[in-house]
């Protein structure tokens, strides 16, 4: 028993020690944050006193100088109502100056824009008779077209007529030809009929005969197309 207890008294004994050396410790390192803590703070004071310090003086500096301003301001308007005061009729002669030819310029504003709105209704007029002038332009291309066309009908027919009237020219051609072979043969039938008929009231085929107006002969060669007056006898 008495050795349990010296056991049990050393181990509380070695407990508390240890107990001891831990807030020892505990209390060190609390004491050292705090310090730490001490000097942050000491340190952000500081700084935020310098801050201030500075700010106050510029807010300073900044509510010197409105004052100043504010008091320049007030001493330029006393100045202006003094100078006002003495001035009013000058004052208000320069201030209405630029006014006083108001209502000719107002005339000539007003004649301004009359002449704008009559250049804008000439326009508006110009413009619909340009529009009108573009319909019948529309319907003269249309007519154009169609006018187009049927010249080009026309020129088709004539091609064709000037085809016809070359070949009935050469058909004239050949008959006229013809015309005047069978004339020529109808002379030649003629004067050989002539001939013959003379020689056969004569009844001598070497000596020509002059015909009577009168005779029968005469006036049947008289009916030929070119007969001769005279008509030769001799053979051919």
């Amino acid at each position: 028993v008495e050795d349990l207890t010296t056991s049990h008294e050393a181990a509380l004994l070695e407990m508390e020690n240890n107990h001891t050396v831990a807030i020892a410790i505990l209390q060190d390192d609390h004491h050292h944050k705090v310090q730490e803590l001490m000097s942050t703070h000491e340190l952000e004071k500081k700084e935020l006193e310098e801050n201030f310090e500075k700010l106050r003086l510029s807010l300073q500096d900044q509510v010197d100088t409105l004052t100043f301003q504010s008091q320049s301001l007030r001493d330029r308007a006393r100045r202006f109502e003094e100078a006002l005061r003495k001035n009013t009729e000058e004052q208000l002669e320069i201030a209405l100056a630029p006014y006083q030819h108001l209502e000719e310029d107002m005339k000539s504003l007003k004649q301004v824009l009359e002449m704008k709105n009559q250049q804008i209704h000439q326009q508006e007029k110009k413009i619909i008779e340009l529009e009108k002038l573009a319909e019948k332009n529309i319907i003269l291309e249309e007519k154009i077209q169609v006018l187009q066309q049927q010249n080009e009908d026309l020129k088709a027919r004539i091609d064709q007529n000037t085809v016809v009237t070359r070949q009935l020219s050469e058909e004239n051609a050949n008959l006229q030809e013809y015309v005047e072979k069978e004339t020529q043969e109808k002379k030649r039938l003629s004067r050989t009929n002539e001939e013959l008929l003379w020689k056969l009231q004569t009844g001598d085929p070497t000596s020509p005969v002059k015909l009577s107006p009168t005779s029968p002969v005469y006036r049947g060669s008289s009916s030929g197309p070119s007969s001769p007056a005279r008509v030769s006898t001799t053979p051919r």
